[in-house]
């Protein structure tokens, strides 16, 4: 049994295309589409070489609509370890792999750039299509999770502006965060219309790397934000730096789902999550007090899904 297992391990990992395919899956969930144009391997070849991965039990795939996404899962039998650390260092001086990590990186690039692009395009009249959010009801469930008046606080992937606004309203100071010139511009507008730009700062950035210092704000608020980022680990992590010891996150989004047209209309990369995998994401992040509450949709005939209000307390002590 063993000997097959050896068997196994070494058949499947000794193939430099699969060794390189695991190298890049470690790292970030790929489709097929960006692992072919990373690799400069046709389709046809890396779908095969994911198979045998997945048969291996080395893939976690995930289908959003029409598109597949696959991980690396490492099986939790030793030999499996001591296989790929060894395949893990001889990719270190491989020119190959070397080449596949800067292509990597290009397409980091260019989702960035194609999702801020589709956000500048649609600015102000972002609002209209947040519609189907369902937006006032879940703010104020959220916002009663919140901070005590005169806090600092930071709205992440702020649009234009709404829930920053609100926020304000409720006697907080507020960093309002995001990529898309043109929802900053009309966020900045709104602030002003409402009286309410000096409790305001708007800055321009990322949510995998917020343009805030590290413990600068007691709470930070992800309204629908996780849904369009791949990594919201990511993410969630830069929340957990930008926190001040005690402080709280709290996360809106939509709960897994099969609504396919929210990619269409609303350029969304994931369609919702488990609350499970939020869980995770919260734990891996350091935070304490974790709690996932599942909403269901106000109008249960309609074609919304379920949403989800996490929060969490970052730790006391910083490791």
């Amino acid at each position: 049994m063993a000997t097959d297992l050896l068997l196994k391990v070494f058949k499947t990992l000794t193939d430099p295309t699969r060794m390189r395919l695991l190298a890049l899956l470690e790292r970030e969930e790929l489709a097929v589409q960006e692992l072919t144009e990373i690799l400069g391997t046709p389709q046809s070849t890396v779908s095969r070489h994911l198979g045998i991965l997945r048969e291996a039990g080395l893939l976690r795939d995930r289908r959003e609509g029409t598109h597949a996404y696959y991980s690396f899962l490492l099986p939790a039998d030793p030999v499996w370890h001591d296989a790929w650390e060894m395949t893990r260092a001889a990719l270190a001086d491989d020119p190959d792999a070397r080449a596949d990590a800067a292509a990597l990186a290009a397409v980091f690039r260019a989702r960035a750039a194609r999702t801020r692009a589709w956000f500048d395009s649609v600015g102000p009249e972002w609002d209209v299509l947040r519609r189907v959010f369902n937006d006032d009801a879940q703010r104020a469930r959220a916002i009663t999770k919140l901070v005590p008046s005169g806090l600092r606080v930071a709205d992440i992937g702020t649009g234009t502006g709404v829930l920053a606004i609100e926020l304000a309203r409720a006697g907080l100071d507020v960093v309002a965060v995001d990529h898309a010139d043109k929802m900053l511009a009309a966020a900045h507008k709104n602030a002003a219309a409402a009286g309410l730009a000096t409790r305001i700062q708007f800055r321009a950035g990322a949510a995998t790397a917020l343009p805030l210092a590290d413990a600068e704000v007691d709470a930070v608020f992800a309204h629908m934000v996780l849904q369009y980022l791949p990594r919201p680990q990511d993410a969630v992590a830069e929340m957990a730096r930008v926190l001040r010891p005690g402080g709280r996150v709290v996360l809106v989004d939509f709960v897994a789902h099969d609504r396919t047209w929210m990619q269409h209309k609303l350029n969304a990369h994931w369609l919702g999550f488990a609350p499970e995998m939020v869980h995770e994401w919260l734990t891996q992040a350091g935070f304490d007090h974790i709690a996932v509450e599942v909403q269901e949709p106000e109008d249960r005939d309609g074609d919304l899904p379920a949403t989800f209000i996490a929060s969490a307390v970052a730790p006391q002590a910083r490791p």
